[in-house]
């Protein structure tokens, strides 16, 4: 039987397994019975201060830490959701949030109020160590979770909008539910997993760990921030604490097959690796995959709106480097609808949007009616009763063996000199044939009508010589016509290319520009 509530999982896993470590974080081990100890006292000290309401949103305002898994998961013992903030996030942007989705409490330590907001409540954390919870008090916040149903919000995940302004995705204890019976289903989640916790707290891959950790008794190592630009540091940890699985978004994979890391440091025990989020360019995943035989690499689709991923696969064949790496099937319990222009199901050799329905879907944006209505509309295949499918804006097809193949994004097709392009084939060019640069972003300046390509790199390429090589392999009409040179593309807070930001500083003079 399914439980109703994600924390159902987790006491099996701290009776089965007190002593095992459930959080590694530097030096410090936490231990499945401590962590569960610390997560009553702060639950209850939550819920008294909430004068025992339930349903209501906690934000988090915390660094990555085994406090911040033992706050997160003691909001959800209170009966309440979390909503993690950005630390590091401009305090406009973490006003836009706060004050749209006006959450009844921020947790946080007493050294970071002063940068907080004055006019929602400040929830300090407890120590638990001087006031342990009495038994009284223990069946007290077992019994408050049980006022939810597995429709209720687990958490709300700030996800950036195309106009610079974040949304709130609804994420219910369902869908987290649904999508943990799945991959352990499928044989994607071992128990036991020593998990690379890389992911901010912000991102849905953090939630997903921490459902590991409740469900399957995974240890979740936290990956020090500054690790991610230091990537030799990351892999001795890995290999340190003998990590067994990962799932990341493919960057920082990218930059250790650039770096030729895997031979100098090789991975034994990872046995699983995941990868979401964004196109892996095929080269470098085929580094990963001759490094470190032994590991299952899987493929991983869906944007947060459908609670982490709907479409999976596991790369059993060979793909040569100008290949697309599939996408693969949905997940059992989820369904999908490929639209062509006409709204009409694509035919076999027809690209289309990719549209999902099923219990996976978030339930909406949090206090934001008109982007929802927008987003998850009606079946337009059923006229019988109510049914959502969320439209998420990507365009899909079918490959030759039959595997689905992402082609880019709806609002990445664009029509220049009379033809329809896809931003996304230019940067695979450049990217997996060509080789020409570690990391771009093709972007359409309207108002000039050009394509201009921002791209990473030491210095800048001659001009002449790029331009040529990209017109030796696509059509005149495809080549970029301005060209950007920068240290590193800049990211949004889910840790992919802000392409709005790179888009809006096609306004800027050049000078500015430079420094995007």
């Amino acid at each position: 039987m399914y439980p109703t509530h994600i924390t159902h999982y987790f006491e099996a896993i701290v009776a089965d397994h007190p002593d095992r470590i459930a959080v590694h974080d530097g030096n410090t081990a936490v231990t499945f019975a401590n962590l569960y100890e610390r997560i009553l006292c702060t639950a209850n000290a939550l819920s008294q201060r909430l004068e025992a309401r339930t349903g209501q949103i906690v934000a988090v305002f915390l660094p990555k830490s085994a406090a911040a898994v033992m706050v997160d998961l003691a909001i959800l013992y209170s009966g309440n959701a979390y909503m993690n903030l950005d630390v590091k996030s401009p305090k406009q942007r973490a006003k836009n949030i706060l004050h749209q989705v006006r959450p009844v409490l921020i947790v946080t330590q007493a050294d970071m109020v002063s940068t907080l907001p004055t006019d929602i409540p400040i929830f300090l954390l407890p120590s638990c160590e001087e006031a342990p919870l009495s038994a009284g008090d223990k069946r007290r916040v077992l019994a408050l979770r049980e006022q939810n149903i597995d429709t209720d919000l687990l958490c709300v995940i700030n996800t950036s909008g195309s106009t610079g302004t974040p949304k709130a995705v609804a994420l219910s204890h369902r869908s987290f539910i649904d999508f943990i019976e799945v991959v352990c289903e499928a044989g994607l989640v071992g128990d036991a997993e020593v998990v690379a916790s890389l992911s901010p707290l912000v991102f849905d891959i953090f939630s997903f760990e921490l459902c590991m950790l409740m469900a399957q008794g995974s240890t979740l190592v936290i990956v020090p921030e500054n690790f991610a630009a230091f990537p030799v540091r990351l892999l001795e940890l890995m290999v340190a604490r003998q990590v067994t699985f990962l799932f990341w978004v493919p960057t920082i994979m990218v930059n250790i097959a650039n770096m030729d890391l895997l031979s100098r440091i090789p991975l034994p025990d990872l046995k699983m690796a995941w990868f979401a989020g964004e196109v892996f360019p095929t080269a470098k995943f085929n580094y990963w995959r001759r490094m470190l035989p032994q590991t299952t690499f899987i493929n991983l689709y869906g944007p947060i709106e459908i609670t982490l991923d709907c479409l999976y696969y596991p790369v059993s064949r060979d793909l040569h480097d100008d290949e697309p790496i599939p996408i693969g099937k949905p997940f059992r319990n989820t369904g999908i609808l490929i639209l062509n222009e006409r709204g009409e199901p694509a035919g076999p050799d027809e690209e289309g949007e990719l549209c999902v329905r099923g219990t996976s879907l978030a339930m909406g944006y949090y206090n934001n009616a008109e982007k929802t209505t927008a987003a998850f509309v009606q079946n337009p295949f059923n006229h019988a009763y109510p049914e959502r499918i969320y439209r998420t804006g990507d365009i899909v097809a079918y490959n030759k063996y039959g595997e689905l193949i992402f082609k880019g994004r709806r609002d990445t097709l664009i029509k220049h000199m009379g033809y329809r392009i896809e931003l996304g084939e230019i940067e695979h060019v450049i990217i997996d044939t060509l080789k020409l640069v570690r990391n771009c972003c093709a972007i359409y300046h309207t108002a000039a009508g050009k394509i201009t390509l921002f791209y990473e790199a030491p210095s800048p390429l001659p001009e002449k010589e790029i331009r040529s090589s990209i017109g030796s392999v696509l059509p005149r009409y495809m080549v970029p016509a301005a060209y950007i040179c920068l240290g590193e593309l800049p990211r949004n807070a889910n840790g992919k290319i802000d392409r709005f930001r790179l888009k809006e500083s096609l306004n800027r003079d050049k000078e500015e520009r430079i420094h995007v």
